[in-house]
């Protein structure tokens, strides 16, 4: 398989697909685009990806994009190790976490962009108020989730584990206000080695 990501190795849609694979123990290969340079509009590779964006996920002749289809797609496709809840209820709410943190929390994706996480360079600009919002509700809904004082969402570790500690972390590294046990949760699910294997991927300078 062939997964196509980012040439700096930043986007969160990117990385998921990474743990996916990785946690799965796919063989796979990458290549990347340099989207500053707009690489995802070349013509060859509109062809590959129907949406023009990075993940994109080849399997055989089979093209995919978007990051929770390409999950999905791969529980169904290669489903052990699982890398979703087994209960039909949990697996509804783990795909739930991850449609909201792909489509809500703008405020804070855009003043806590995820180089600040992969290269290290804290932002030390205060949170709008928009995005003090965002941060309050995110907060409030992952202490709600990890209410039950369990390691991981949904009992065993699950892909949503990874998506939400990621959009933590854009508050964490960025010195923003984290409650203590949603801190501990995501530097915890930051150290799983999958995770590790992205984070510490090399990548080029800024």
């Amino acid at each position: 398989m062939l997964l196509y990501a980012d040439s700096r190795f930043t986007s969160p849609y990117a990385m998921s697909v990474f743990v996916a694979l990785t946690e799965k123990q796919l063989s796979f290969e990458i290549r990347t685009l340099d989207l500053d340079a707009g690489a995802n509009n070349d013509p060859a590779y509109a062809r590959t990806s129907l949406t023009q964006r990075v993940p994109t996920l080849i399997d055989g002749d089979f093209a995919l994009s978007e990051s929770s289809a390409i999950a999905e797609y791969l529980e169904d496709t290669f489903p052990d190790p699982p890398i979703f809840p087994a209960g039909r209820q949990m697996r509804a709410r783990a795909r739930q976490v991850q449609a909201w943190l792909r489509s809500d929390f703008m405020p804070i994706r855009m003043e806590r962009p995820t180089p600040t996480i992969f290269y290290r360079q804290p932002i030390s600009t205060p949170l709008s108020a928009a995005a003090q919002l965002s941060s309050r509700k995110l907060c409030a809904a992952a202490s709600e989730l990890l209410g039950h004082g369990g390691e991981n969402l949904f009992g065993d570790w699950s892909i949503a584990d990874v998506d939400l500690a990621l959009m933590l972390h854009r508050l964490i590294i960025n010195g923003d206000q984290v409650p203590l046990q949603l801190a501990r949760y995501a530097r915890a699910q930051w150290e799983r080695p999958s995770v590790q294997s992205w984070v510490l991927r090399e990548r080029p300078s800024l």
